[in-house]
């Protein structure tokens, strides 16, 4: 099984002792999800909603952290945004069955509710 969570990220350069020029850049960052049932698989329920980041404060600190930015660099996440969860069949079977092994977890009537919910629109299933 594979998935990732998609994100935009704008990041921005600011050396002490240089000039650049584009001194903001955007990228795609990729994070693999966790198995479903497995430690860390809650993410999309801890960190969107509706298909938007959360709290985007703290996940630009976390996209940071992921990308290996030191907290004295130079160089900061300014903005990102959530494109999609891509996975493959096999991934979101595995993702349904264990949100629907809980739903008051999620305080949802259905999984289809629940993908909604956090995900929006945004799950891309590609081909095994």
């Amino acid at each position: 099984m594979e998935a990732a969570y998609v994100f935009r990220v704008a990041v921005r350069l600011d050396p002490p002792d240089a000039t650049v020029d584009p001194d903001r850049f955007e990228t795609t960052m990729e994070l693999a999800a966790s198995e479903p049932g497995t430690d860390g698989w809650l993410f999309f329920r801890e960190r969107l909603w509706r298909g938007e980041i959360g709290d985007d404060p703290s996940f630009r600190k976390l996209a940071e952290e992921r990308l290996g930015v030191a907290p004295a660099a130079s160089v900061e996440v300014v903005a990102a945004d959530f494109r999609e969860l891509r996975t493959n069949q096999a991934y979101l079977d595995a993702l349904t069955d264990a949100i629907a092994a809980d739903l008051t977890r999620f305080n949802a009537d259905s999984v289809d509710e629940v993908l909604h919910k956090y995900l929006g629109s945004s799950v891309h299933v590609r081909g095994e």
